[in-house]
């Protein structure tokens, strides 16, 4: 009898050891404990990285930690999402347009699963595409841009961020649907595709807005021509939708959010779309965003994972029909 109440002593404190031990384990371990690392899979100077850092610079004072933003670009934005599917500290996200998840896997061979190599946490906000000219071409509407591109096969340039990205799934959509040879020029990225467009080094462009370029089109540097999205801007009601002037399939618009790494905790992830979404319902976190004519959108990690999947199997048919390849 003895040997057996030692025993079961022995047992519970073995047992509360453990606990003490699994306890000190779980507050060494409360999340986060460290600083943040938001990747920007696109270069310094566009939309996504703009916003990132004001997201960053808000998010600091609710979780407490330093929040960094990296930009790693290249490959459509695949390289920087590769980057955090690989990541294994537990404190690094991606904030990017859902395109290296739901586009890029149909055009490039990419290094991650788009569905199962990571968590959806928080979608932020929709951001209309502008189709614009450059002072170089004299046309004053989008018709005229198609009507000189059908009377001059080739002539007419037209510039995007890259091969494979929304504004190239656009660009294809609009010559499929017009027949007009347009000249696609893509580049690396938006910083330099601004500051050609603002040269004048090609015709059109479509981009996503954001200071920089709202800042060239009210110096009337720039013209916007067309716009995406289900309803023309308040900033800019005079400028008709690609829908409106026929061309729905065009009409695209991006979707920026954040990411983690698949395996991240529950509880982290439900952490971080509580404080991301807080952040967003600030009237002047919204304000800032309206300047730049991008629309708040938030939601719940399931919601926002639903669109991602939905997103994924549209553009896999898009990318068949039109027969748009990456190079």
């Amino acid at each position: 009898m003895t040997s057996r109440r030692t025993a079961l002593a022995a047992s519970a404190g073995l047992l509360a050891g453990m606990a003490g031990i699994a306890s000190r384990a779980f507050a060494q371990a409360a999340w986060p404990n460290r600083p943040l690392k938001i990747v920007v899979p696109y270069p310094a100077g566009g939309v996504n990285d703009a916003v990132a850092r004001m997201l960053a610079e808000e998010l600091r004072p609710l979780l407490g930690q330093p929040v960094v933003v990296d930009n790693r670009a290249g490959a459509g934005g695949t390289i920087g999402m590769d980057a955090v599917a690989k990541a294994e500290d537990g404190h690094t996200l991606a904030f990017a347009a859902i395109s290296p998840l739901t586009l890029n896997p149909h055009l490039m061979k990419v290094q991650y699963d788009p569905i199962r190599d990571f968590v959806p946490v928080a979608s932020v906000m929709y951001s209309p595409v502008y189709v614009m000219a450059t002072p170089r071409f004299k046309g004053r509407s989008f018709n005229d841009a198609i009507a000189a591109a059908k009377a001059q096969p080739g002539k007419v340039s037209i510039a995007s961020s890259g091969y494979g990205t929304l504004g190239h799934i656009m660009i294809e959509q609009i010559r499929r649907k017009s027949g007009a040879d347009l000249t696609h020029v893509p580049y690396k990225g938006g910083s330099q595709l601004i500051t050609d467009a603002a040269g004048s080094q090609f015709d059109l462009f479509v981009a996503n807005p954001f200071a920089s370029i709202n800042s060239l089109i009210d110096d009337g540097k720039l013209r916007v021509l067309a716009v995406t999205g289900p309803r023309r801007l308040p900033n800019l009601p005079q400028v008709p939708t690609l829908a409106e002037l026929g061309y729905p399939e065009a009409n695209l618009t991006s979707l920026f959010g954040f990411y983690a790494p698949a395996g991240t905790p529950p509880d982290v992830v439900r952490r971080l779309n509580a404080d991301i979404n807080k952040v967003l319902a600030e009237k002047e976190t919204q304000e800032r965003l309206r300047k730049l004519d991008n629309v708040v959108s938030t939601g719940t990690p399931q919601q926002f994972a639903a669109v991602i999947e939905r997103e994924h199997s549209t553009n896999a048919r898009l990318v068949k029909e039109a027969n748009i390849k990456a190079e």
